[in-house]
């Protein structure tokens, strides 16, 4: 027995009967033989990790667009926040921690420039629509490569985590959409909401949008006056709700983070101060989608041949970063200085 078999079998003989077992996966797309000493789900995080639209995500907006300050969340540190809560709740709950990390590492792999807003802007333009979980399913499919070929050869969980990231909604409201396959995919998709409630409350309070008195009193009472305090919170109810194969929250909770979640909508998105800024982000990619589709550049063209121009200039521009749009964009429409 090689140490990926002991680790298989510690596996079976210590995680819930309701955990996602790696030795039981339902594989991947292109066939490969087994690690000597990693299980499947953790070659799936390793993949994702060094790949490079993983590494984009450290300067991808979370919601404060190309933020100056240092300490703005981006889609790279939201992302190791909720890998970090949701392996603590797979731990308690005896579920497969290396498959929530992965699904987590992975989820926001398809967010185009400026967060929600870029997404907006491609799914407005683009024939086919855009949404972010499709697009990251995409580029663990086929725009990012391993040496055994095209796409990450993700297993089939993992994908479906990938895909499903975005029903922490519907969990949270008792929607009747599709959530993940996996209790891991499920686990993620409420610990995305809880890390993005609170990091984007800490984020707003920073910038001045908000203060701590302006939030909804008695979801504060019963959460905390902290981001560590409401995690906690969160986390612990999410733990205590869950169990017997089905993923839940303890209800006071729940409504708890729906009325913080819900005070976020109605508040601090729609508020004048980042509004501006999105318009400018949507106005900056519209005009690189209609000049890449009239005069595409090399850059634009990089992808496979056989894809439509249109599907070739949208994964361009969801590959960007906020930075490299906005050079990009200066270096199109803006004049350069002549050198003295």
């Amino acid at each position: 027995m090689n140490l990926r078999e002991t680790l298989e079998e510690r596996e079976r003989l210590w995680l819930s009967p309701y955990a996602t077992l790696s030795s039981r996966t339902r594989g991947r797309a292109r066939f490969e033989p087994e690690h000597a000493y990693r299980t499947a789900f953790q070659r799936d995080r390793d993949r994702i990790l060094h790949a490079k639209a993983f590494r984009r995500l450290k300067r991808k907006t979370q919601v404060f667009l190309a933020p100056e300050g240092d300490h703005y969340r981006t889609r790279l540190t939201h992302t190791l926040e909720v890998a970090q809560i949701a392996r603590t709740a797979a731990r308690a709950l005896s579920l497969n921690e290396d498959l929530c990390e992965a699904i987590s590492l992975g989820h926001d792999l398809g967010h185009a420039p400026f967060g929600h807003a870029g997404e907006s802007v491609l799914n407005e333009v683009f024939s086919e629509g855009f949404r972010h979980c499709q697009q990251g399913l995409r580029i663990v499919d086929k725009l990012e490569s391993t040496r055994h070929g095209p796409g990450l050869n993700l297993t089939w969980e993992v994908r479906d985590g990938i895909e499903h990231h975005s029903r922490g909604k519907g969990l949270l409201l008792g929607s009747p959409a599709p959530a993940a396959s996996t209790l891991e995919g499920q686990i993620v998709s409420l610990c995305d909401a809880i890390a993005y409630i609170n990091h984007d409350i800490d984020d707003a309070i920073r910038a001045g949008l908000i203060t701590l008195g302006d939030l909804p009193r008695e979801a504060i009472r019963l959460l905390g006056a902290t981001s560590s305090e409401r995690i906690d919170a969160m986390t612990t109810a999410l733990v205590l709700g869950s169990g017997d194969g089905r993923v839940g929250m303890e209800e006071a909770v729940r409504q708890a983070v729906c009325e913080l979640r819900s005070y976020l909508y109605a508040h601090v998105y729609p508020g004048a101060v980042i509004q501006v800024e999105i318009e400018k982000a949507k106005k900056l990619l519209r005009e690189l989608y209609g000049h890449l589709m009239e005069r595409p550049t090399p850059e634009a063209l990089r992808g496979d041949p056989e894809d439509s121009l249109e599907r070739r200039v949208v994964d361009f521009i969801a590959s960007m970063t906020d930075s490299y749009a906005l050079q990009f964009y200066q270096r199109l429409f803006l004049p350069i200085s002549w050198p003295a």
